[in-house]
């Protein structure tokens, strides 16, 4: 979903009657193989007011990716100049590349009352929360176990089994920082999580605070 600069801004009510908001960043963190992928992607394909940021990336851009799609490409020293610039929300250093999420972009989305979705992890969400803490909320999700965790990753068939096993050694290092969040969802059944977070997210939209046209509403209906 892509949101124009001229967007209706949230303090004014649409033409629906509808109370305007603000919107809200959900983040989504989880131990890789705990399914937040899984749910991401039924969110984003569920809830039309929802939109995945674009990262930035100092990687080369691969065959078939899209710049502005996939991602936004830079060079390190025009990186480098935008974290100077406080342009991100959260960076971070991942094997020999660097990545973030800009903040612009996501402000507007904000502004616009639409909300955006960050698959990140817990050392993002942390970053992310420090930079705009009233409008953020946070998903830690869990698997049932570690054994299934285990599980599911070999059944993916897509690593190898040094890659596997260094991500369950991860996954005992990332589980703890659940306590660091909003709510925290047990994965046991995809379709089941996936509605959970999205009952968090519509929930979370309905706060008061977010509801910025709330003052002129109830103006109304007083007369």
């Amino acid at each position: 979903m892509q949101v124009e600069d001229d967007d209706k801004q949230g303090g004014e009510d649409d033409e629906s009657g509808a109370v305007a908001r603000r919107g809200l960043v959900l983040v989504i963190s989880s131990p890789s193989g705990a399914g937040k992928t899984t749910i991401a992607r039924g969110l984003l394909a569920s809830e039309p007011d929802l939109s995945l940021s674009v990262s930035c990336t100092t990687r080369p851009k691969r065959a078939g990716e899209v710049d502005g799609r996939d991602y936004h490409f830079v060079d390190r020293d025009r990186f480098a100049e935008m974290v100077e610039a406080d342009a991100f929300l959260e960076h971070a250093a991942v094997h020999d590349h660097r990545y973030a999420t800009p903040r612009a972009p996501v402000e507007r989305i904000l502004d616009a009352g639409q909300d955006v979705l960050l698959d990140i992890d817990w050392q993002g969400a942390v970053q992310v929360r420090e930079a705009i803490a009233q409008d953020v909320v946070s998903v830690f999700v869990l698997p049932p176990s570690l054994a299934e965790l285990e599980r599911r990753l070999f059944s993916r068939a897509a690593d190898a089994e040094t890659v596997i096993r260094r991500r369950l050694k991860n996954a005992l290092q990332e589980i703890p920082h659940w306590e660091d969040y909003d709510y925290v969802v047990v994965n046991r059944v995809a379709e089941a999580a996936l509605a959970e977070v999205r009952s968090i997210l519509h929930a979370e939209r309905l706060r008061r605070r977010r509801q910025v046209g709330l003052p002129d509403f109830v103006g109304k209906l007083l007369g």
